[in-house]
C-alpha cells in the first residue's frame, strides 16, 4: 500500500487514524499548494484530485477519509475506533455523518471561499457570498453539538471514535484560518482540550 498525503485537515484525519492504531504506510506526499493535486500524475491516481489517497495496489485505490478510516478498520480492528459491534459501529458511523455534513462541510468550504479563495477559485466553484453564513451554519452546529455532549467524555459517549478524530482535525483547521471555537460551548471547549490529549492528535501530513 501506498498512503498518498499532503497538508490539510483531511489528509490529517487519516495521519490521526493511522497514529492511534500504530500503523506506519509508504507514503507521498503531494504539494497542493503548488497544484500538485490537480496535475495528470497524480490524476491518474485519484480522477477527482483530492488527497488523501490510499493505494491498495495498482488496480485500487481509495479516496475519501472515511472510506480510506473504514478499510484501514477492517484490517487493524483493534483498538477500534469505529467499533466493535454492529451497534458501535453504526454509532459511529451516525456521528461522523452529522459532524461532516453539518460543521466539516461548512466550515471547510467558508475557508474556500473567504482565506482560502485565492487558493480555490481557480480549482473548484467557489461563491464568496456565502462565506460568512456558512461560517455561522458551523458556528451554530457546533453549539447544537455542545448540547448533546454534555457530560459525555467523548462523542459517541465513552469511546473515542473516528467521529472525534474528524471533529478535532477541522476544529484545529478552522482556529489557524478565522473561525475559533465559541468559549461558550463548554462541553465542546473541554472535549478539545482531551482530545488535543491524545498521541494522535501530534499526527500532522
Amino acid at each position: 500500500m501506498k498512503f498518498y498525503d499532503s497538508i490539510g485537515p483531511n489528509p490529517r484525519v487519516v495521519n490521526m487514524f493511522l497514529a492511534e492504531k500504530g500503523i506506519d504506510l509508504p507514503r507521498q506526499k503531494i504539494d497542493l499548494l503548488t497544484g500538485e493535486n490537480r496535475q495528470d500524475s497524480y490524476k491518474s491516481v485519484n480522477p477527482h484530485g483530492t488527497t488523501p489517497a490510499l493505494e491498495i495496489d495498482e488496480a485500487m485505490v481509495i479516496a475519501e477519509i472515511t472510506a480510506i478510516c473504514e478499510y484501514l478498520e477492517e484490517l487493524h480492528p483493534t483498538p477500534a475506533l469505529i467499533g466493535e459491534t454492529p451497534m458501535q459501529r453504526a454509532e459511529t458511523r451516525m456521528w461522523v455523518r452529522r459532524i461532516d455534513l453539518n460543521i466539516v462541510e461548512p466550515m471547510t468550504n467558508g475557508f474556500r471561499y473567504a482565506e482560502g479563495l485565492g487558493m480555490f477559485k481557480d480549482r473548484v466553484h467557489c461563491i464568496p457570498a456565502a462565506a460568512a453564513d456558512l461560517k455561522a451554519i458551523a458556528q451554530e452546529r457546533l453549539t447544537w453539538l455542545d448540547g448533546l455532549i454534555a457530560g459525555r467524555e467523548w462523542i459517541v459517549g465513552d469511546r473515542y471514535t473516528l467521529a472525534d478524530i474528524l471533529l478535532y482535525a477541522f476544529l484545529d483547521f478552522g482556529t489557524q484560518v478565522g473561525q475559533p471555537i465559541n468559549t461558550e460551548n463548554k462541553n465542546i471547549v473541554a472535549w478539545f482540550e482531551r482530545a488535543k490529549a491524545r498521541k494522535g492528535a501530534t499526527a500532522t501530513a
